[in-house]
């Protein structure tokens, strides 16, 4: 291969990957046009980081700190993050550092442990915003204490009716007869009949 033809080769390889670059950059952007306005599509899921919204009360009077930092950080695994990532506040804002949306919620609850909210006053004030839907665990009151308890009482029930079909299988099946012993020695034969035929056998030997 001469000089001029490796050029030529060259060159024209170069093109056909400037013109696939190009087209995939229209591709992308046009995707980007297409997403719907406050959707990052980033993670493996649609987050959505407009969801956060205020959760702010006035400082109590004379407020002091009550909660800690590691009561602060366990509250903060109590509450869901609203991203769409079924992720607790805390887990979400220090692994997914893409998500707007559990920094915004932990900055709420910074602002209400200043104030001198305690944990479940914090919790009562995000439930008061978002709804239970905010909750990780539901609290186990009212309709959600019935989804705490059925799963227990089917499977206590279910265990109640199985014992209960094994007993009656039990008492239902028959019992057969014990075998009556047998023994060696004929019932017509009296004892004489067999002293001779054991003294038969002998001299057979």
């Amino acid at each position: 291969m001469n000089r001029r033809r490796f050029i030529s080769r060259v060159m024209v390889t170069s093109a056909a990957g400037s013109t696939s670059l190009a087209w995939l950059t229209r591709r992308l952007a046009a995707q980007a046009a297409q997403a719907p306005t406050g959707l990052d599509s980033s993670n493996l899921f649609a987050m959505d980081q407009s969801a956060s919204r205020p959760v702010r009360l006035p400082p109590k009077p004379g407020s002091r700190v009550v909660v800690s930092a590691a009561e602060r950080d366990a509250l903060e695994h109590r509450i869901r993050c609203q991203c769409g990532c079924t992720l607790d506040v805390y887990t979400c804002r220090t692994t997914d550092f893409s998500c707007q949306v559990s920094p915004s919620m932990h900055r709420d609850v910074m602002g209400l442990v200043a104030g001198g909210y305690t944990s479940q006053e914090i919790l009562d004030a995000f439930v008061g915003v978002y709804g239970e839907r905010v909750l990780m665990a539901p609290p186990a009151a009212g309709f959600n204490l019935l989804g705490w308890i059925a799963p227990f009482a089917v499977l206590g029930g279910g265990t109640v009716l199985v014992v209960s079909l094994l007993r009656r299988w039990r008492r239902q099946a028959p019992v057969a007869p014990l075998a009556a012993p047998q023994t060696s020695r004929p019932t017509d034969a009296t004892d004489d009949e067999l002293a001779r035929l054991e003294a038969a056998v002998r001299d057979d030997e």
